[in-house]
Protein backbone atom coordinates (compact mmCIF):
# COMPACT_ATOMS: atom_id res chain seq x y z
CA UNK A 1 0.00 0.00 0.00
CA UNK A 2 0.85 3.37 -0.94
CA UNK A 3 2.93 5.41 1.50
CA UNK A 4 0.44 8.37 3.03
CA UNK A 5 1.77 11.45 1.72
CA UNK A 6 -0.08 14.78 1.69
CA UNK A 7 1.26 15.14 -2.03
CA UNK A 8 -0.89 12.19 -3.04
CA UNK A 9 -3.30 11.93 -1.34
CA UNK A 10 -3.90 15.72 -2.46
CA UNK A 11 -3.16 14.13 -5.86
CA UNK A 12 -5.85 11.45 -5.69
CA UNK A 13 -8.32 14.64 -4.36
CA UNK A 14 -7.56 16.64 -7.24
CA UNK A 15 -8.27 13.55 -9.52
CA UNK A 16 -11.37 12.75 -8.56
CA UNK A 17 -12.20 16.50 -8.72
CA UNK A 18 -10.58 16.88 -12.87
CA UNK A 19 -13.00 13.60 -13.35
CA UNK A 20 -16.03 14.78 -11.89
CA UNK A 21 -15.71 18.17 -13.82
CA UNK A 22 -15.54 16.58 -17.01
CA UNK A 23 -11.83 15.71 -17.39
CA UNK A 24 -11.50 13.17 -20.63
CA UNK A 25 -11.55 9.83 -19.25
CA UNK A 26 -10.88 6.17 -21.48
CA UNK A 27 -10.20 3.42 -20.13
CA UNK A 28 -8.36 2.20 -23.09
CA UNK A 29 -5.90 5.03 -22.97
CA UNK A 30 -2.95 4.92 -21.14
CA UNK A 31 -2.75 8.43 -20.25
CA UNK A 32 -6.52 9.22 -19.82
CA UNK A 33 -7.62 5.58 -17.63
CA UNK A 34 -7.74 5.36 -14.56
CA UNK A 35 -3.46 5.41 -13.48
CA UNK A 36 -3.42 7.70 -16.38
CA UNK A 37 -5.61 10.29 -14.65
CA UNK A 38 -3.51 10.09 -11.68
CA UNK A 39 0.06 10.63 -13.34
CA UNK A 40 -1.46 13.97 -15.04
CA UNK A 41 -1.59 15.13 -11.51
CA UNK A 42 1.46 13.77 -10.22
CA UNK A 43 3.10 14.41 -12.96
CA UNK A 44 1.79 17.51 -14.47
CA UNK A 45 2.38 15.80 -17.98
CA UNK A 46 -0.62 15.54 -20.51
CA UNK A 47 -3.10 12.65 -21.46
CA UNK A 48 -1.37 12.95 -24.70
CA UNK A 49 2.22 12.59 -23.47
CA UNK A 50 1.86 10.05 -20.68
CA UNK A 51 -0.13 7.63 -23.85
CA UNK A 52 2.91 8.35 -26.40
CA UNK A 53 5.54 7.36 -23.54
CA UNK A 54 3.38 4.12 -22.44
CA UNK A 55 3.47 3.29 -26.02
CA UNK A 56 7.27 3.21 -26.60
CA UNK A 57 6.64 0.14 -24.77
CA UNK A 58 4.33 -2.73 -24.48
CA UNK A 59 1.35 -3.46 -22.19
CA UNK A 60 -1.25 -1.78 -20.17
CA UNK A 61 -0.65 -0.06 -16.81
CA UNK A 62 -0.20 -3.56 -15.08
CA UNK A 63 2.23 -4.58 -17.54
CA UNK A 64 4.04 -1.37 -17.58
CA UNK A 65 4.62 -1.65 -14.43
CA UNK A 66 5.79 -5.54 -14.30
CA UNK A 67 8.40 -3.77 -16.91
CA UNK A 68 9.07 -0.78 -14.89
CA UNK A 69 13.08 -0.57 -14.32
CA UNK A 70 14.18 2.44 -11.90
CA UNK A 71 17.43 2.86 -13.78
CA UNK A 72 16.36 2.83 -17.38
CA UNK A 73 15.57 6.44 -18.82
CA UNK A 74 12.66 5.60 -20.84
CA UNK A 75 9.69 7.76 -20.23
CA UNK A 76 7.28 5.90 -18.76
CA UNK A 77 9.70 4.69 -16.49
CA UNK A 78 11.07 8.03 -15.67
CA UNK A 79 7.07 8.41 -15.32
CA UNK A 80 6.21 5.91 -12.85
CA UNK A 81 9.20 6.65 -10.85
CA UNK A 82 7.28 10.37 -10.28
CA UNK A 83 4.38 8.47 -9.22
CA UNK A 84 6.51 6.59 -6.70
CA UNK A 85 8.16 9.63 -5.30
CA UNK A 86 4.97 10.60 -4.40
CA UNK A 87 4.13 7.44 -2.32
CA UNK A 88 2.70 5.04 -4.69
CA UNK A 89 4.00 1.49 -5.32
CA UNK A 90 4.02 -0.67 -7.99
CA UNK A 91 1.04 -2.81 -6.49
CA UNK A 92 -1.04 0.28 -6.33
CA UNK A 93 -0.91 1.03 -10.47
CA UNK A 94 -1.86 -2.11 -10.67
CA UNK A 95 -5.00 -2.06 -8.04
CA UNK A 96 -6.16 1.44 -8.84
CA UNK A 97 -6.65 0.06 -13.39
CA UNK A 98 -8.61 -2.36 -11.90
CA UNK A 99 -10.27 -0.99 -8.66
CA UNK A 100 -9.08 -3.99 -6.67
CA UNK A 101 -7.60 -3.47 -3.34
CA UNK A 102 -8.83 -5.41 -0.34
CA UNK A 103 -7.91 -2.66 1.96
CA UNK A 104 -9.63 -0.06 -0.13
CA UNK A 105 -12.60 -2.14 -1.38
CA UNK A 106 -12.86 -2.86 2.87
CA UNK A 107 -14.26 0.82 3.13
CA UNK A 108 -17.38 0.18 1.06
CA UNK A 109 -20.55 -1.71 2.00
CA UNK A 110 -20.54 -5.58 0.78
CA UNK A 111 -23.06 -4.60 -1.80
CA UNK A 112 -20.85 -1.49 -3.17
CA UNK A 113 -17.45 -3.25 -3.43
CA UNK A 114 -18.25 -4.37 -7.02
CA UNK A 115 -16.42 -1.43 -8.67
CA UNK A 116 -16.47 -1.52 -12.55
CA UNK A 117 -12.87 -0.36 -13.27
CA UNK A 118 -13.42 1.07 -16.58
CA UNK A 119 -16.54 3.48 -14.95
CA UNK A 120 -15.69 6.88 -14.01
CA UNK A 121 -18.18 6.65 -11.30
CA UNK A 122 -16.69 3.94 -9.62
CA UNK A 123 -13.22 5.39 -10.36
CA UNK A 124 -13.99 8.40 -8.86
CA UNK A 125 -15.59 6.56 -5.24
CA UNK A 126 -12.26 4.58 -5.42
CA UNK A 127 -9.84 7.05 -5.40
CA UNK A 128 -12.00 8.94 -2.48
CA UNK A 129 -11.96 5.73 -0.50
CA UNK A 130 -8.16 5.63 -0.71
CA UNK A 131 -7.50 9.24 0.07
CA UNK A 132 -9.55 8.81 3.18
CA UNK A 133 -7.80 5.91 3.86
CA UNK A 134 -4.21 7.45 3.38
CA UNK A 135 -5.01 10.07 4.90
CA UNK A 136 -6.31 8.32 8.15
CA UNK A 137 -3.08 7.02 7.84
CA UNK A 138 -1.05 9.88 8.18
CA UNK A 139 -3.18 11.46 10.87
CA UNK A 140 -2.15 8.50 12.85
CA UNK A 141 1.20 8.60 12.28
CA UNK A 142 1.18 12.29 13.73
CA UNK A 143 1.74 13.06 17.87
CA UNK A 144 1.89 15.87 19.58
CA UNK A 145 3.09 16.60 23.11
CA UNK A 146 1.22 16.10 26.04
CA UNK A 147 -0.30 19.39 27.21
CA UNK A 148 1.59 18.98 30.37
CA UNK A 149 4.66 18.34 28.72
CA UNK A 150 4.19 21.91 27.14
CA UNK A 151 6.25 24.79 29.07
CA UNK A 152 3.96 28.15 29.42
CA UNK A 153 5.69 31.18 29.50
Amino acid sequence: MASPTPELINALRRTVQSLKNGAPYQWGHMGGCNCGNLAQELTKLTKDQIHQYAMQRHGDWNEQAEDYCSTSQMPIDLLINEMLNAGLMLEDLKHLERLDDRQILGRFPIEKRFLRHNVREDVMAYMNAWAELLEEQLLAKITLPALQDIEFA
